[in-house]
């Protein structure tokens, strides 16, 4: 629901796209300012709800706390856009630009999200919900107001070489041995290290203030603990002994009483993340419905040769841009879901055995508006299943996931998707596959969807590799990971 004000603020705006491009420039900044002010009105009502029914049960299970934490993630990617409004000037601020935006849109589809799991949290949530809709309506339209600009802007651009240049420290994080690793913290669960937990050690590093990367090694062990990085402390590494080894386990679950964005046995959302040769696992089991392993919504975040287990909602790539290599990811219902900038890369996708009576899906993707930049996109990964399993199903209206060379096992759905409710999503969802191989490839049975494309082009194709859907090239090579930039030779 999005207020009259705000609706004819945006006409107002709308009317500056036919004069010259700074003064759609200039509405569009306007219209940011005005999200922010927003913002800061729905961060601070939020605040004194959850002091005002603050209890020890209530602190990390009631959904305001979910909304207040991602207001403040808001207010930082809206900070951001405000300091570089003068110096949009590549290609790759604009990417920048439109992530955070989209984000920020993410972040309310999750407050409302959580606020209706829970809707007799608070005698009051109907205001926060309403506040909460309102800047909903208002960031809707700085991202549409951004759209306009970027499409009149990109033609006054020139391709040009990335301006990042990766440090010499930076650029073997993720194939450099332990010992080669300049660590900062060691986490053993005997004492041998320099911390028992890990939130011990990402306590002393956000102390120590460090405006570099910070190396976390856990020796192997299960580590039995809930892992919050927030928004604040970036460039956090992990780095485990490997998978199966250096284990992180929890048991939240939407059953029990949390809203799914807690549920995460670790969740990241600190700008830079990396993870290494760790198991994240919820263990609450396949009755226990939402139990998040592993959510994900720090920008420019990699995952490597992890693993990731659960049932329904295994693995939230929440928001921002996100980088998967050859990690393991198990579940059941939905079991790869959110709405980030996403791209896997020669991962494994394993579907298990569900509930009698259940489905499985391997993606539930959430884009609530076109306007966003973001999807799921599965390149030469291996997709197999202890059942009949579909490959995805619209969470949201314009839910976008695209499957290209990769292995498809034999209990693949002959369908490949399935609808979330009746006709819902189908005419504006983007699904599409190209080139895949194995038993459950063939397309000749897929939905015949106006959304669906059995058989992108080469040209559709390469919107969704690393380097075009994620900008990773400007990234990427900070990391020292091997990646393919564009489609399989």
């Amino acid at each position: 629901m999005t207020n009259t004000n705000s609706n004819s603020h945006f006409s107002r705006f709308s009317r500056h796209r036919s004069t010259s491009s700074s003064r759609t420039k200039q509405g569009f900044l306007a219209s940011v300012q005005e999200s922010m002010n927003h913002a800061l009105l729905a961060r601070s009502l939020a605040f004194n709800l959850t002091l005002s029914h603050r209890t020890p049960q209530t602190h990390m299970i009631d959904p305001v706390h979910d909304c207040l934490e991602l207001l403040d993630d808001t207010l930082e990617m809206l900070s951001r856009i405000t300091k570089t409004r003068d110096n949009i000037s590549s290609h790759e601020d604009e990417e920048d630009v439109h992530t955070w935006l989209s984000a920020t849109l993410t972040n309310q589809d999750t407050c409302e999200q959580s606020l209706r799991e829970q809707p007799n949290s608070y005698k009051t949530g109907f205001t926060i919900d309403f506040v909460a809709r309102n800047l909903t309506g208002l960031l809707t339209n700085s991202l549409n107001l951004f759209v306009s600009v970027k499409s009149k802007h990109r033609k006054l651009l020139s391709e040009s070489f990335p301006r990042y240049v990766p440090s010499s420290e930076e650029r073997r994080l993720l194939e450099a041995s332990v010992e080669e690793l300049k660590v900062d913290a060691v986490v053993a669960l005997d004492g041998s290290g320099t911390h028992k937990t890990v939130g011990e050690a990402l306590l002393a590093a956000s102390l120590a203030s460090s405006s570099g990367r910070t190396v976390i090694y856990m020796k192997a062990g299960t580590y039995n603990e809930i892992i919050r990085i927030p928004t604040k402390q970036k460039n956090v590494m992990l780095v485990g002994d490997g998978k199966g080894k250096t284990v992180i386990v929890g048991s939240r679950s939407n059953n029990g009483g949390y809203s799914t964005y807690q549920t995460a046995t670790v969740a990241a959302m600190g700008e830079g993340f990396i993870a290494r040769d760790i198991t994240f696992i919820n263990n609450a089991g396949p009755k226990a419905e939402q139990a998040v392993a592993l959510r994900i919504g720090a920008d420019k975040s990699v995952v490597y040769r992890c693993s990731v287990e659960g049932y329904q909602d295994s693995l939230y790539t929440h928001k921002n841009r996100q980088f998967y290599r050859e990690t393991d990811i198990t579940g059941t219902v939905d079991f790869i879901f959110g709405n980030a900038a996403v791209v896997f890369q020669s991962c494994n996708m394993v579907a298990r055995k569900p509930l009698p009576g259940q489905k499985n899906f391997v993606t539930a993707q959430g884009r609530v508006d076109p306007g966003q930049n973001t999807g799921i996109s599965i390149i030469n990964c291996r997709i197999t299943a202890e059942t009949l399993t579909y490959l995805g199903r619209p969470w949201k209206a314009y839910s976008r996931t695209v499957v290209m060379q990769s292995y498809l096992g034999g209990e693949i759905h002959p369908s490949g998707w399935s609808p979330w409710s009746g006709g819902f999503g189908l005419n504006t969802l983007f699904y599409g596959e190209f080139m895949n191989t194995g038993p459950g490839s063939s397309v000749s049975g897929r939905v015949k969807w106006s959304g669906y494309h059995s058989a992108l082009t080469v040209t559709e194709a390469e919107k969704f590799t690393v380097a075009k859907f994620i900008d990773g090239d400007t990234w990427l090579p900070s990391t020292g990971i091997s990646f393919d930039s564009g489609l399989m030779k």
